[in-house]
């Protein structure tokens, strides 16, 4: 009897949940607040021309500049379709499907999850403690069969860095046994928290940074992994051959060449200014139970009402990201600093919304 092509698929990825990504959960909005995008475009002009041939598999121009970025050695870089191939990839050449497990501390990234069941490896998740910082020994408890540690700093979604002493600490206890990899997609905007020049020192840490937050370029999917030599040697057998297409190289190039890093930095402390602004006015808001600090390009916010608040706005227009499933943020919605205007028409359709308690009836 001939099975259905639903049952040919292999029974992980038929009971896998997928990433809803931000675009996938769609939206009729002007104000897209759910995504931790750049607000606004650059104008870019593409410079390589000769796509009859294909590309290099790892770019040298976006290499060396990456890698003089990062205070790195070219052959410590490997380019990738974003942080999200980076992540798949290391969860490929370390883990075996079935045998191995990764390990995270939610409320995190969705991807890490997601990445494992696909190939068949298994999850280990240790909750963080109520300040979001690694529950150090629940982790030790947990590390039997554990390849890959993944540890986002800042933290998405609720914005906060790790506290390095931790983590020095987690990368003693793994030496030898595990991989700890420091997510730092966001670390743009707390460039003092990068772990990234300890990786002389700890030949197990890995670090993943991209340029679709504080570049502007989440469009591009471009991503990179920071390591040692013999990790990226290792990476490079299982990542595909052309990762990078021309146009991407030649954009990438463009952002980590001396101007564009000059922009970068000038988008980083526009964005850091509104979330300032942003996080002083929510404040004051009757709906609003507590705004979270963050060192991000988004807040982390609980709402006395966040499924009511959620609804208000998305019919307003207003596109948030609803974080209340996630272990810990009940209530909680995260919302991407967009420009002043955006940020100013979010305060002005949230402040006439009662808090807790608060009657809605006229007297």
């Amino acid at each position: 009897m001939s099975r259905s092509i639903t049952e040919l698929a292999r029974a992980n990825v038929r009971a896998l949940t997928p990433y809803q990504s931000a675009r996938r959960l769609g939206g009729n909005g002007d104000v897209w607040l759910n995504a931790n995008e750049y607000p606004l475009t650059r104008d870019w002009q593409l410079s390589q021309q000769t796509l009859n041939r294909y590309p290099e598999c790892q770019p040298a121009e976006v290499i060396a500049r990456y890698a003089a970025y990062a205070g790195l050695a070219p052959e410590q870089v490997l380019v990738s379709r974003g942080a999200d191939e980076g992540i798949e990839l290391l969860i490929r050449a370390f883990c075996e499907p079935g045998e191995d497990a990764v390990l995270f501390c939610p409320p995190t990234y969705g991807m890490y999850s997601v990445s494992a069941e696909t190939l068949g490896v298994a999850c280990r998740t240790v909750p963080a403690r109520a300040d979001w910082q690694l529950d150090l020994p629940a982790i030790t408890a947990q590390l039997d069969g554990v390849k890959v540690i993944f540890v986002c700093s800042p933290n998405n979604p609720t914005g906060n860095p790790i506290n390095p002493d931790d983590l020095r600490q987690l990368l003693a206890i793994t030496a030898g046994n595990a991989l700890v990899v420091a997510d730092e997609a966001y670390i743009e905007f707390c460039p003092q928290a990068s772990v990234a020049g300890w990786i002389a020192d700890y030949p197990h840490l890995v670090v993943l940074r991209t340029l679709s937050k504080a570049f502007a370029l989440a469009g591009l999917r471009c991503g990179f992994t920071l390591a040692r030599p013999e990790v990226i040697a290792l990476l490079l057998k299982v990542i595909a051959p052309y990762p990078l297409s021309t146009p991407v190289a030649d954009l990438a190039a463009q952002a980590l060449s001396e101007a564009g890093l000059a922009q970068m930095r000038q988008q980083v402390a526009t964005l850091s200014e509104n979330r300032r602004w942003l996080a002083d006015a929510l404040a004051d808001c009757p709906c609003v139970a507590s705004v979270f600090p963050s060192e991000t390009n988004y807040l982390l916010v609980r709402f006395t009402a966040a499924e009511q608040v959620f609804k208000t706005l998305w019919d307003q227009g207003i596109i948030l990201r609803d974080q209340n499933r996630q272990p810990g943020l009940s209530g909680c919605l995260r919302i991407s600093i967009g420009t002043r205007t955006e940020c100013e028409r979010l305060i002005t359709a949230l402040r006439p919304l009662p808090g807790a308690g608060t009657s809605t009836e006229q007297a």
